[in-house]
């Protein structure tokens, strides 16, 4: 299914596959994660709702990610991980460096978050670099 070029079906398995990675990456990680952030266990059970919305802004962000992919020209598997690439080191990791910084929070927050997020970018542009 297309919509001006866009295929909603790579956006909705990039975004189903990507949610997927970070309950995996957070399930590995969940214990150091919560030390860096300085949260307990009670605190981190994300309810329904918040779920939800993680999976509608993987659904917009794979979105967005298709549309800065269909805008090379061509969607390919390298388009799609180079886009995602310079996404996460131009805008998604320099804003978690600078919050972080901010925030007063760890190093290690900062590499678990980002780590996360760079995976979520390189498996939707691979979904949709391969899909289309």
């Amino acid at each position: 299914m297309m919509f001006d070029g866009v295929n909603l079906v790579s956006v909705a398995v990039a975004a189903t596959v990507a949610f997927v990675f970070g309950a995996v990456w957070y399930g590995v990680l969940g214990k150091a994660w919560m030390k860096a952030a300085g949260l307990t266990k009670e605190e981190t059970r994300p309810n329904p709702k918040t779920l939800l919305l993680t999976f509608l802004c993987q659904l917009l962000m794979a979105f967005v990610l298709v549309g800065v992919i269909f805008h090379t020209g061509e969607t390919t598997l390298k388009t799609g991980l180079i886009s995602a690439a310079l996404i996460w080191l131009g805008f998604v990791v320099t804003t978690q460096i600078v919050n972080h910084r901010f925030q007063g929070s760890p190093w290690a927050l900062t590499l678990i978050d980002g780590g996360h997020w760079l995976g979520v970018l390189l498996i939707q542009g691979a979904v949709i670099g391969l899909i289309g």
